[in-house]
Parts: structure tokens; sequence; C-alpha cells
């Protein structure tokens, strides 16, 4: 290779090795380990899924036509969508640039065989090219994996890299030049597997992406936009994904089910809908997986699965106005709106206003076969995974979460509205429990409650702990005085409940871990020059390292442009 090592840095994440230069051209941010090791742990079980459902596919049409051979005689839709996924590869055209090369389906003669290919992965937005080269050199079974990026710096460097990691690596993993949108949209139903992990918001991608995954493929979408995704500029946040946030305690799981939403109403528009898989909120960020499917019929049932979220502005009370819904008649389904209002002008709580948000994705955010299948591989294979202790925690707490509740409640901030002493989490679950209804945690705060009780059943449980525990008396305006004024109907039980710790709980086991480091976060977008005010995001050490280089870069150029006109003045 015909470059100086020494102006590298080397860095091995997993398998892969990248050279990184001093100078900050080519975006890469350690903290993002989290989300290659949680992309490949899903990225396995994808491929794995995937192979079962293609056997029990040949299965059940070999049981339907009596033998394999009548299979391939008779190749029907399914089989040619899966011969067309995996064979349409990259074909250069003459005289054109490979980088922009258009890419032309493959035809299909004669028989067609039920024959699986490996994966084809797209990651749209590569930089430095690690997670493109992790998959290629981790993930058994894959196929061909595309790294695109429209700035040549990165692109160079990914080229650079993928040299730099092997015949593997060469052989599996190709860059390209392109606008990630203009190449999706020329290669659709391509990919099995699209990965979009974006500086910043990744809505301008979701239209060309839902249209380049395969029919069943995967698309893995992350945002790192939070301060938009919670509530911080909700007018932005509805020009980029249709939907308004609402500033709770809940809001990064608003923000998972804003952006699924999101998505949903993209793939919409080519009679695709999405199915989540795996949805989490981790460090700075969001990060959902979903499957993409082609059906008009079932695209109709998208309104069932949005709601809009109605948030009382005096107590912790929030309830969901499902935007559509279905009357069964026969056999014939009927699609009608949703009945509202659901609440009336009021809080019937505390009897102040709410807010409204969304719509939302309501429907559930995880498979929990999947979630189980995941973290199996994961327990399994701990040793592949750099970030292996916390993306098990995640995971382990994903697969204690109740699946069809959205959103959920802060004890902490239902005891700040009656300005009462917190039970504990325990005893509060059991109450819940006893009273009849289910309760969990949430990967996405630790001291945040999931439940199928109602708002009512909340309170009433609140109202006789505090008979138990009094409080002070409040101005009699105050939301917690006027919901405290109100005798309970649900006499609550606090007897310790069996199911009032979660499995892992139980176990002792570690959920929510610290950050392994210290400015453990977003990084800097590549290009930027570092400056000073940039401690809060690297670490003074790190930033007065780079000042000091760029002050001796100042003084070199100095020196060397005064010995130019020192020479020139000589001549003269």
């Amino acid at each position: 290779m015909s470059m100086d090592l020494n102006d590298y840095t080397i860095i091995k994440e997993g398998e892969a090795e990248i050279l990184m230069h001093a100078k900050n051209e080519v975006f890469f941010n350690k903290t993002q380990v989290n989300n290659r090791d949680m992309s490949i742990a899903v990225l396995r079980t994808f491929i794995s899924k995937r192979k079962q459902e293609h056997e029990a596919l040949l299965s059940k049409r070999n049981k339907k036509n009596g033998s394999s051979s009548d299979v391939e005689d008779k190749p029907n839709d399914c089989d040619i969508n899966i011969e067309k996924s995996n064979d349409q590869g990259l074909e250069e055209k003459p005289n054109e640039d490979p980088c922009t090369a258009s890419e032309e389906p493959v035809k299909i003669e004669g028989k067609v065989r039920g024959k699986l290919k490996p994966p084809r992965v797209l990651e749209a937005l590569s930089a430095s090219g690690l997670r493109a080269l992790r998959y290629a050199r981790e993930v058994e079974g894959i196929g061909q994996v595309v790294a695109l990026d429209n700035d040549k710096g990165a692109v160079e460097a990914c080229q650079r890299n993928i040299k730099f990691n092997g015949s593997v690596a060469c052989s599996k993993v190709e860059s390209h030049l392109a606008d990630a949108r203009v190449y999706m949209l020329t290669h659709p139903k391509e990919f099995d597997v699209v990965d979009l992990d974006p500086y910043g918001s990744p809505s301008v991608f979701l239209d060309s992406a839902v249209q380049s995954v395969v029919d069943g493929g995967m698309l893995m979408c992350t945002a790192t936009d939070m301060a938009v995704l919670c509530g911080g500029n909700g007018e932005v946040c509805y020009s980029k994904y249709g939907s308004y946030p609402l500033r709770g305690k809940y809001c990064h799981e608003m923000a998972l089910r804003i952006l699924l939403a999101c998505i949903e109403s993209h793939a919409n528009r080519y009679k695709r809908y999405i199915v989540p898989v795996l949805s989490v909120q981790m460090d700075f960020y969001v990060r959902v997986f979903v499957r993409v499917y082609t059906s008009a019929s079932a695209m109709k049932n998208t309104p069932l699965k949005l709601s809009y979220v109605y948030q009382c502005i005096g107590c912790d009370s929030f309830h969901l106005q499902p935007i559509g819904r279905t009357v069964s008649k026969n056999t014939s389904v009927r699609y009608l709106p949703g009945f509202a209002p659901v609440v009336p002008q009021e809080c019937s709580d505390c009897g102040k206003k709410f807010n409204m948000g969304g719509p939302i994705w309501s429907a559930p955010i995880h498979d929990q076969d999947w979630v189980t299948s995941i973290l199996a591989d994961v327990k399994s294979m701990k040793n592949c995974y750099p970030a292996y202790e916390r993306i098990s925690a995640v995971l382990t707490t994903i697969s204690e979460e109740l699946p069809d509740v959205p959103l959920f409640l802060s004890l902490h901030n239902l005891c700040a509205t009656l300005k009462c002493t917190s039970p504990s989490a325990v005893i509060f679950r059991s109450a819940v429990i006893n009273a009849g209804y289910q309760i969990s945690g949430t990967h996405v705060n630790p001291l945040g409650l999931k439940s199928d009780a109602p708002m009512d059943v909340i309170w009433d449980i609140m109202r006789c702990w505090v008979k138990n525990h009094p409080v002070k008396a409040q101005p009699a305006d105050q939301p917690g005085s006027v919901i405290l004024a109100k005798e309970p109907v649900l006499q609550a039980n606090f007897a310790r409940a069996v199911a009032s710790l979660s499995k892992a709980q139980a176990k002792k086991v570690a959920r929510f871990l610290p950050n392994p480091e210290r400015h453990w976060g977003p990084k800097l977008r590549a290009g930027r020059q570092i400056t000073s005010k940039h401690i809060s995001l690297l670490g003074e050490e790190a930033v007065n390292g780079c000042l000091n280089d760029q002050d001796s870069e100042r003084d070199a150029k100095r020196q060397k442009i005064e010995k130019s006109d020192d020479a020139i003045a000589e001549s003269d």
C-alpha cells in the first residue's frame, strides 16, 4: 500500500481495523460501537430467520405440489422475487463512472429454483466504512456490502480501509461515491438490508430507502436529532417527521414511535408497510429495525396502528386517540375513523387542559420472538461483541417490557404532582398487579413503568398511598390537591406480589450501565475545525492536543512563507 502508516491511527473494533487520519476529515464516533454491535446482532438473526422462512415456504410448496420437482417446474411469483432480489448485481455500463453506474435487473431465463442467495446489504452513509467492514468480516452468510458516501474524502478513506482489511473485505465490500437518495431510487427492491445511520435526521432518506428494500427485507434506521424528536423544537419535528412531539418523561419512547410512524407513512405511498422487530433508545439516539412488506390490503391497517396523544398539562395523565377502527360483518371488514374524543375538554383527574401530540406508532415496537433470538445469539457469542455488556443489558430489559403498552409513567413524577413521598417501585408494582393489571419496566428510562392500568386506577393507588403517608396541605387549585380531594374508588392492596420483580431484577442482572468513559456522546461533524468550545463534546485533553497541533501547523506554514519571501528578496 502506497501510504505512510505513521500518518494514521489504527482503530480496531470487532474484527475490523480502520486507518484514521489525525485531522477530523472522515467522521468516526467510538460511542457508536453500541449501535454497530446491536446492528450486527440483528443482522445475524435476520439471516437465520430469512433462511427459516424460505425453508418453510419451500416445504409448504412441496406438500402442496407433491414433490420438489414440481416446484422447480412451476415457478411462482415468490420464487421470481427471491431470484430477482439476489441477482441484481452491480453492472458497470461502458464509458460510465462505476461509482454512479445504474444497475439493470438480471433477466431470469429457464426454470427458477428456490435457491436463497446471500443477502445484499447497503450502507447508505458509510464515512470510514467501519460498519460495512464489520458486517463483511463478522456476519456469517452475508453477501455483497455496498458502502456509499457523497464525500470524496470519505470514499477514499473507505477504499483504503477495505484494502487494509484484506481479501475478505476486498471480495465483499465495495465503496461508491454517490448521493444515497439517488442511488436507492435507481436501485428499487435490490437490497435485502438497507442501513441508514446519518449525522442528524434520516427523514430525507426514508422515501428512497423504503423503495430500495426487497419485499420482506430489513431497514435499519438511526436518528440522532433527539432535541427535535423529544419536543425541543416541535414545529421542526412536524416538518421533518409529520408528528408533533410532547415533552413528557416518555419523550424518548415517543421519539421512537414518531420515527416508526414516519417510516410507515413513506412506505404506504408505495403500497408497502413495516413490521418493527426491535426499537431501541441508547446513548444520544434512537435506532429502529423494521421489515418492509408489500401488500395493498395489509396497508389498510395503518390507521389502526397510529394514535394521537393527549397529555394533561397539570398531572401525568395521558390518553391515546386511535386514528382508525374496523367494523366486521360476516367476512367483510370496514375501515372507519376512530371514535373521538377519548378525553373531555378538561382532565377528569386534575381539571387542567390537554396538549395534543402525534400521530405516533401505537402498535408494538418490538417482536418478542426476535428479541429472544437476538439476546440468545448475543449471549452465545459474547466475545464477538466489544459492547456486549451494554447491548445485552438493553436487550434483557426490552425482553421484559410489556409489548402492547405505548409510552410509560414515571413514579417520581406521580409523587411530585401529589407532593408525597415515593413508594418503592416494588410496592407500586405490587399494588398494580394486585388490582388485576400488568406492569413492567422500560429500557428507555430506569424509573419508567409501563402498565395497562387506566389512569384513574393509577391515581386511586396513589390516593391510597397518601392516606397511609399523609402530605402537607397544598393550595386548593393545585393539580395534586384536586386529585387527592377525590375519594378512591379502588382500595389498593400493597402486599408484595410475586411478579413485582422481573426475572432480571430477581437475578440482579445489570440493566442500566454507566457510560464506560467521560465524554461518551455525539462528536463533531467531519471537516469542522476543533475549537475550545468543543471541550464538552471531546474533553479538555483532546481539544488541547488538537489546538496545539493546529498551532504547530500554522507556525510551520508561517516559517515556510517567510523563508520563501526571504529567498525571493535575495534573488531580487
